[in-house]
């Protein structure tokens, strides 16, 4: 099974939100949207929008919203 998460982290490396599904479809929207709503002043500080994949739930982190 392939698990998307997507993340937006801050320059510290804390995750601010973090969205996982298995529809690749939806995980990509939801990146494209993750990277649209970081602010100019966000990017230049350092925040990015990050899609990642992991093989289990158990690697999805705690805070994620978690969608099937």
């Amino acid at each position: 099974m392939t698990i998307w998460v997507n993340e937006q982290i801050d320059p510290s490396g804390m995750i601010h939100a973090c969205i996982a599904c298995c529809d690749q479809d939806q995980a990509n929207d939801c990146h494209d949207s993750y990277q649209r709503n970081l602010t100019e002043v966000q990017k230049a500080s350092g925040w990015i929008a990050r899609l990642r994949t992991v093989d289990s739930w158990d690697e999805v982190p705690v805070n994620a919203l978690k969608l099937d």
